[in-house]
């Protein structure tokens, strides 16, 4: 198998980003609070303010995009000043790796960005998704809000588990991203 590559996108990729973006919400339209058909009908200026507010990282295998996470601003009160969203794997590239490397090239830049703890938020019964950021070294926390990609008066919640970055024992070794 090829090898997988990580790279932060600028503001001028933003096509690359729109197209990702896009695939991701046609493929798991459950897992994301926007829809395909909205964001299909922004226009550039709208892709080109998105890209300014968070990171973009996209994971590609021989020049194919296959992956693609967002790290934006998080709330200090939840013990991150970075935050991971947004993280979608192309049903060829499951299980082979691209999230973590996903994962890895985020908590290199927030840590390189000088934080020191990173977010995410992950649905309280995802056990695959709690048990893939445990791995990661993601810890869980006693916060939680209503489950924003669901009918919120079905109870679903999701918590915030944070990674400490740096110097902690438990935190990922620091890795580039290109």
């Amino acid at each position: 198998m090829s090898q997988i590559n990580v790279r932060a996108l600028g503001e001028e990729d933003w096509q690359h980003f729109r197209d990702i973006r896009l695939m991701a919400l046609k493929d798991s339209p459950e897992a994301f609070v926007a829809s395909a058909t909205g964001e299909a009908a922004f226009d550039e200026q709208s892709w080109r303010d998105r890209m300014r507010r968070a990171c973009r990282l996209i994971a590609e295998r021989d020049g194919t995009p296959i992956g693609v996470v967002s790290l934006g601003q998080g709330a200090p009160e939840h013990f991150c000043t970075r935050e991971l969203f947004g993280l979608w794997v192309a049903p060829e590239g499951r299980g082979t790796g691209v999230a973590w490397k996903l994962v890895e090239a985020g908590a290199a830049k927030a840590l390189a960005d000088g934080h020191k703890n990173l977010g995410y938020w992950v649905g309280t019964n995802n056990g695959r998704a709690v048990a893939f950021a445990s791995s990661f070294g993601f810890r869980p926390t006693g916060t939680r809000r209503p489950m924003r990609v669901t009918n919120e008066s079905d109870g679903a919640e999701e918590m915030v588990m944070v990674l400490p970055l740096g110097q902690d024992p438990g935190a990922v070794p620091s890795t580039k991203v290109r």
